[in-house]
């Protein structure tokens, strides 16, 4: 493995912490992660040697960056810019430059303009992002692609239980580099089922928790929902419900779009993209594949590619499913983490062979 120290990395949006988790397990020494959520101090800080900054990237100061490459044999800029239109980092960004509501669809994208402007202001080495699919259809993408002049730059769609990750998510990664040609492979990897990932955790009941692990928590359902979760079949739909336990929306022609929601995850399968309202029944295909319940904050991170010993609070501090949901369903994925790590400490070490 390449000696971390050569690699000097800044994560922008750095979120709780998974692509910087990944990274450092590829052998990359990230020093700065940067957020405009607080919540993101702890898990940064606490599972990580990166030190944490909170900050808007609209307004980031490239001279933060630039200070934390100084010195540095080989440097990246990694990050996720948010996409979401509803996603906190875009909400907290669209308030405090007075965006309303109507502007929000234009403004969706401009994060990662953001984020093209703090590359040519600093000009790292290695650049990586990952984002939503739909990016590679608007203009800001293509601007994004044209700001990158002297960079070699690859980018694709990537299904992700391709890398080894128990999840159905596709993601738009992209790599670029100024030491030379650089590619995103076509990803073939054992897929990963949610079984090999959660089935060891202990059993748990909606409502409660793992008295030696609070974040193995799930949240408490309704009586019909109980029902319903007991009339669920893995990879079912709700249509598996007697009548009198589906809701008028069900009932409704709009309603059969929607087959996974109130869905029970597969054992023998990837599970489906984790989002930050993963912890609830009704919200996706969020039900525990054999317990009658929706799977706990632990076992969405771990599907995430967290360890099972990360942190994502102060131990003082009372678990909230709203705040940790959101901070695991916005993480980058560690496991995409340590495969874009491992292609840029691959590709690193294949040019300083050659020179």
């Amino acid at each position: 493995m390449l000696k971390s120290e050569r690699i000097v990395a800044v994560d922008l949006f750095c979120g709780a912490g998974g692509l910087t988790y990944g990274l450092e397990r590829a052998g990359i020494n990230v020093k700065l992660g940067i957020d405009i959520d607080p919540a993101c101090a702890h898990p940064i800080e606490k599972n990580s040697k990166a030190k944490f900054l909170q900050a808007d990237v609209a307004t980031l100061d490239g001279s933060v960056v630039e200070n934390v490459f100084a010195g540095a044999k080989f440097t990246l800029l990694a990050g996720c810019a948010p996409c979401q239109p509803f996603s906190t980092y875009s909400r907290a960004a669209k308030q405090k430059h007075g965006i309303g509501a109507g502007e929000a669809r234009s403004e969706e994208w401009r994060l990662v303009e953001y984020f093209g402007k703090l590359i040519r202001s600093t000009q790292p080495d290695l650049i990586t992002m990952e984002n939503v699919p739909p990016l590679a259809l608007q203009p800001v993408f293509k601007e994004f692609l044209d700001g990158l002049e002297g960079y070699f730059v690859d980018w694709k769609i990537v299904e992700c239980s391709n890398i080894g990750l128990p999840q159905t998510r596709k993601r738009l990664v992209l790599i670029a580099s100024k030491l030379g040609p650089i590619s995103i492979p076509e990803f073939a990897l054992p897929k990963k089922t949610t079984k090999s990932v959660i089935g060891n955790l202990p059993a748990i009941a909606a409502g409660a928790h793992d008295p030696y692990d609070r974040l193995h928590r799930a949240s408490k359902l309704s009586s019909t929902n109980l029902k319903r979760i007991q009339h669920s079949l893995p990879g079912g739909t709700w249509r598996d419900w007697p009548d009198d336990l589906r809701s008028s929306c069900h009932v409704k022609e709009s309603g059969a779009t929607y087959p996974s929601v109130y869905g029970r995850m597969k054992w023998d399968a990837p599970g489906p993209t984790i989002t930050t309202q993963c912890f609830g029944y009704g919200n996706g295909r969020f039900g525990h594949p054999e317990q009658d319940r929706a799977i706990s904050l632990r076992e969405a991170a771990m599907l995430q590619g967290f360890p099972r010993s990360y942190s994502f609070i102060p131990d003082e501090e009372a678990v909230s499913f709203a705040k940790v949901g959101r901070l695991i369903g916005n993480a980058v994925p560690v496991t995409l983490g340590k495969v874009l790590g491992d292609l840029l400490v691959e590709h690193v070490k294949l040019y300083t062979e050659r020179h």
